[in-house]
This record gives structure tokens, sequence and C-alpha cells, in this order.
């Protein structure tokens, strides 16, 4: 089967209330995917091997489908929740722009890899998401613990080194926390 049938409690509404609004959205293993093995293929040959966990670690909204890895199984119905509130905005950037347009600008503007911007912008939209999420969920020393890999993730090979300003991302997380 390609599409994880475990949801909790959380999730499986949250799940429901996507698939209302978004109704080609499905989850699927990333494993079984054609595409997103060749992208792994291709992310590790432009990040010079530095990125090796795409498949492994990463979830990816394409097309209208999340596209999860084996981890997934393993994630609690809490932290599944979160990530499904990250991933939602993505789907909403989606439906405003369409899959081109998205495209795009998540690969192209300025540069593909070192300074990605419309890949930033997208991102922090979605980390924005993700935060409110996690001090919904775990509280607000839960969502300041997340700054050091949403910092990581921005200026390291995960992304493409889309952001390699480390001190604009601190201060834009520290603009999230205020927020709360």
């Amino acid at each position: 089967m390609s599409t994880p049938s475990t949801l909790g409690t959380r999730t499986g509404p949250f799940v429901a209330r996507m698939k209302r609004d978004f109704p080609s959205f499905d989850i699927r293993y990333k494993r079984n995917s054609t595409l997103h093995r060749a992208i792994d293929v291709a992310l590790r040959i432009v990040t010079f091997g530095r990125m090796r966990t795409y498949l492994s670690h990463y979830h990816t909204v394409l097309f209208g489908k999340l596209w999860v890895p084996d981890k997934w199984d393993e994630m609690s119905d809490d932290d599944r929740y979160i990530l499904l509130r990250h991933e939602r905005v993505h789907l909403h950037q989606r439906k405003r722009m369409g899959d081109v347009v998205m495209g795009f600008v998540y690969l192209v503007p300025f540069f593909p890899i070192g300074l990605a911007y419309g890949r930033a912008r997208f991102e922090w939209e979605a980390y924005v998401e993700t935060i409110r999420a996690t001090h919904e969920v775990y509280g607000l020393e839960r969502a300041r613990s997340l700054e050091a890999e949403i910092v990581r993730r921005f200026t390291s090979a995960d992304y493409g080194w889309m952001w390699p300003f480390e001190s604009s991302v601190r201060a834009w997380f520290e603009e999230v926390i205020r927020s709360l």
C-alpha cells in the first residue's frame, strides 16, 4: 500500500479537513515514488553529497500530495499534526499560485543553490505555522527549542543553503516567538 493508513485522534480529523479543502490531497510514501528517488539523486549531486536525508527525513508537498518518509510511522500523533499544519501552508501556496508558478518561484529566484529567496519565503511562511502549532501543542519552551534546527535548515544543504544569513533567520524566529 502506498498510502499510510495510521492516523491518530488529532491527525485523522485534520487530514479529513485537509481533504475537504484540497480534494486531491493524499499522503503517500516517498519510497514508492520514482520521481522522489530521482529528486534524491539530484539533490545529492547539486549539494555535493551534503543532502542525504531527502528520502529518509523530509516530508514534501508535490502536486497536492504529501510525500512522507518511512519515519512518518514513528511520529507521534501530535508531531504529525504539527507537520501537517506546516504542509497545509504549502498547499495554500500552491492553490494561490498553481504548480508551475510555485515550482518556478520555489526553485529559481535568486539562485537555485546558495540564495533561494523564493524558497526561503515559502518556507518562512510554513515554519511560522510550525512554530505556532508547536506552541499550541507543547508550549512556549518547546517552540523556542526549534530555533537551532530551523536556522540549520535554512543555512545548510538541507534546503540548498537557501538563506545563508543566519542572523536574519534568528531575528525572524525571535519575531515569531514574540508574536505568540
